[in-house]
């Protein structure tokens, strides 16, 4: 949310969180794609909120993003949560694409992070905006600052793990960062009076 609310800062739009809004949908993330997936949930929210004071100047945005490897096929994609099961560390998770990719060799061990953005506008019109950051997987998990996959992808321009970058480093250059802009630039498109 930090994120989000300092990409959109300028744009004059409250942001709230599904908690803060009072929402908590149960949703199934049954898409193919990390789009269809981000669809599902904003339309679930726009869904929930409908009938609330206000929802019909809502603009309901929800994400999905993962991290697909090329050897594998693109795994573990969508399911990136839940591979291995939803319950289970990401350190565990981690550790079994390492088990997996072990006697790869660095030039196939190519990945990204994909991060797709849907947008539900008042009115029932959508939008999507998808961002990747392409990096590589790693041989062991390193650093501490982050989440999920981060302590296994590896940036080689920066020669260390997104989970060794500094946040505002991390953010400036995240799928998520890439795919918020994307969308800002749709948000201001339907949402600023042309002059």
């Amino acid at each position: 949310m930090r994120e989000i609310r300092a990409i959109l800062g300028d744009m004059e739009m409250q942001v709230y969180s599904m908690k803060e809004a009072g929402l908590a949908p149960d949703i199934e993330e049954n898409g193919t794609t990390f789009e269809e997936n981000a669809l599902i949930k904003a339309y679930a929210v726009a869904e929930a909120l409908a009938g609330q004071d206000g929802a019909r100047e809502c603009v309901v945005m929800a994400d999905d993003s993962g991290l697909e490897i090329d050897y594998l096929n693109g795994e573990p994609g969508v399911y990136s949560a839940r591979y291995l099961g939803e319950e289970t560390p990401f350190s565990e998770k981690s550790a079994d694409l390492l088990r997996r990719l072990k006697d790869v060799p660095e030039e196939k061990r190519t990945a990204r992070f994909v991060c797709a953005i849907a947008s539900v506008f008042p009115g029932g019109e959508e939008a999507s905006a998808r961002g990747t950051i392409e990096g590589r997987i790693g041989y062991e998990l390193r650093g501490d600052n982050g989440f999920g996959y981060d302590p296994i992808f590896y940036l080689p321009e920066y020669g260390c793990t997104a989970a060794e970058l500094p946040d505002e480093e991390k953010n400036r250059i995240s799928h998520r960062c890439r795919a918020l802009e994307q969308m800002k630039a749709e948000l201001r498109k339907r949402m600023l009076p042309s002059t």
